[in-house]
């Protein structure tokens, strides 16, 4: 059997830039291991955009090579000196937050015409916006919390807002509706806090949500992978913030020790089940495929609301999408494996689409 040239993207420009770069050096191992199967090409995009073929996955060094995607039959990727014109089987994005999981390179991916692991175009732009996603949970059954957006092309009515917060009670979340790894979040105790709190969040994206906090929340988190055939989700975990009042970003990514995670969560085995379907569901509406997190926030009652759906969640050894599944006695590397087909029997499929009556 020939073996699979498989490219693994990572970096791009965003916010969770180098988060991506750590969930990438996972991948890039634990596929390198399976030299029976495939060859691996890591390939780095730069915050500005570029990209260059690497000899081994992790931040930009002098020696890497510049890198030009190309719509060609013959060949995907071209290194600057034409010492290799690379025909990719599969494209593996590792790629978090604004113009990465959005849908944008899977858009970009599309036109190449190379199958790609992970959500198409919409159910990713669907995922990564916080509205769109409540809204298609809605439609599910799926219980969400109440919120407001704020866009930075509209004045908006700041009396009218505190009014809200302060009917709805404090606290509320203020975080920009189109990113994550918890950039640009404010928790709002105070109602005097509110206003700066969305110019902070404004920083980051054009659109703001405020929405209804969970007083104590505790944060339970779903897995997903499959198709539109097969559909796993994983056992709930919950992470929990011990260095913060909610898990922000320097809890998951700076301070050492700053969350603790229990796989499977500490909750009644009917909520676990209802909330594994409520995942399922959301999936399905958002037409999703390959593989997702879904997080839920439940208060001190044990009602539970969905937060947030992540089309390209962490992928690191210690996140928490290999952490759920390996829960489940699932082994990691096979899940890659898996996606990998996934998203070569979804390109034959889409190949065989008629492009005229």
């Amino acid at each position: 059997m020939s073996l699979l040239n498989i490219v693994v993207l990572y970096g791009g420009k965003s916010t969770e830039h180098e988060v991506s770069v750590h969930s990438a050096q996972t991948v890039c191992r634990l596929l390198e291991q399976k030299k029976d199967k495939y060859r691996i090409y890591p390939v780095f995009i730069s915050k500005e955009g570029y990209w260059f073929l690497q000899k081994a996955c992790g931040f930009l060094t002098p020696q890497d090579q510049p890198l030009t995607p190309v719509l060609n039959p013959e060949a995907t990727l071209v290194t600057a000196d034409g010492s290799l014109r690379l025909k990719t089987d599969v494209v593996f994005p590792v790629l978090h937050g604004t113009n990465c999981e959005d849908g944008t390179m899977q858009g970009f991916l599309d036109i190449l015409n190379v199958p790609y692991v992970g959500c198409g175009v919409l159910a990713s732009a669907m995922g990564m916006d916080k509205e769109i996603s409540k809204l298609m949970a809605q439609k599910t059954g799926a219980p969400v919390l109440p919120y407001r957006v704020i866009s930075k092309f509209k004045k908006y009515d700041k009396s009218n807002l505190e009014k809200w917060v302060l009917q709805t009670g404090l606290p509320v979340f203020v975080k920009p509706v189109r990113l994550g790894s918890s950039v640009g979040v404010r928790k709002v105790k105070e109602i005097a806090q509110l206003h700066e709190a969305v110019e902070f969040a404004l920083r980051f994206d054009t659109d703001v949500m405020v929405e209804k906090g969970v007083d104590r929340a505790r944060e339970i988190f779903c897995a997903i992978y499959g198709n539109e055939e097969i559909l796993k989700s994983s056992a709930c975990g919950e992470l929990r913030s011990l260095a913060g009042e909610f898990f922000d970003y320097e809890a998951k990514y700076v301070t050492a020790g700053g969350c603790e995670t229990k796989v499977p969560a500490d909750i009644p085995l009917q909520t676990a089940q209802k909330m594994r379907q409520d995942s399922e569901n959301i999936f399905r509406a958002l037409r999703g495929s390959g593989l997702a997190r879904v997080d839920f926030l439940m208060d001190q009652n044990g009602a539970y609301y969905f937060s947030e759906i992540n089309t390209l969640p962490g992928m690191s050894e210690t996140s928490l999408f290999p952490q759920l599944f390996e829960a489940c006695g699932e082994d990691y590397g096979l899940i890659l494996e898996q996606l990998i087909e996934f998203a070569r029997k979804r390109f034959i499929q889409k190949e065989k689409l008629a492009l005229s009556r």
